[in-house]
């Protein structure tokens, strides 16, 4: 089986979010990632970690939270300033918190301009963060209306082009499903390009129990693969969370 990773943005929601490291740690999660964390102080997450004993996977760019902002600025024309202000924010979490990646978001934008500013900034950020693992992510339009990157060719594209070495693809089955209909032959398409998968059922966002994504025929095609990242449980539960976990068995 891979190592799963709790998303705690998603997870755990019944306790405070400092609480929820802890209660992942016992649950068997392996790994955590936060979408936004930058309500808390880095030192109280990094205490969270330490105690819990598990590593950050991922963490997103650009502040502000979940609740409150747009869902970047990587790709909008304009903003670039600002991506980079919100960039250098994202960096000095990640130097107390030690994220293995920096998830891009490109934000709401369309056409040859808005791709032109996202490869240009993603390659200042390559540049300006050597040593920091960095993912890009389609996102289906569904959900987040008029998202920028919500096609796998046109991120592969974006990854060539780019070319850099710390640059990845971040694989959503949920996202992937909702996309193209088929989420295995998705990411066997883009298998060597993806470092950070996610997951969830395409039914409501749920559990990864139910619905048209086969997970345990998925998971082991994972293991087949010799794929060596984590996979993120990026869900709202039906009930609680410790209740549904039973898909991890």
């Amino acid at each position: 089986m891979p190592k799963f990773c709790a998303n705690l943005s998603m997870l755990f929601q019944e306790l405070p979010l400092l609480e929820r490291f802890a209660a992942a740690a016992d649950a068997g999660f392996e790994a955590v990632e936060v979408l936004f964390p930058y309500d808390e102080p880095g030192h109280l997450i990094q205490r969270a970690l330490i105690t819990s004993g598990l590593p950050l996977s991922l963490i997103n760019t650009p502040p502000p939270n979940w609740t409150g902002g747009k869902r970047g600025f990587a790709a909008v024309p304009g903003s670039e300033d600002r991506f980079r202000h919100d960039f250098k924010r994202t960096l000095r979490y990640a130097e107390v918190l030690k994220p293995r990646f920096i998830h891009i978001m490109a934000g709401a934008v369309s056409g040859t301009e808005a791709l032109e500013t996202f490869s240009k900034n993603l390659t200042w950020a390559a540049a300006e963060a050597p040593h920091q693992q960095l993912t890009i992510e389609p996102i289906n339009t569904e959900d987040m209306p008029g998202y920028f990157l919500h096609d796998y060719t046109q991120a592969a594209d974006i990854l060539d082009s780019v070319a850099a070495p710390s640059l990845h693809l971040q694989f959503d089955a949920y996202h992937a499903y909702k996309i193209t209909g088929d989420a295995m032959a998705t990411w066997r398409a883009h298998a060597p390009r993806i470092a950070h998968i996610q997951i969830a059922s395409p039914n409501g966002r749920h559990e990864p129990d139910k619905g048209p994504i086969d997970y345990p025929a998925f998971f082991s095609a994972l293991d087949d693969s010799g794929y060596a990242g984590v996979v993120s449980a990026e869900y709202t539960p039906r009930t609680t969370t410790t209740e549904g976990l039973g898909w991890m068995v």
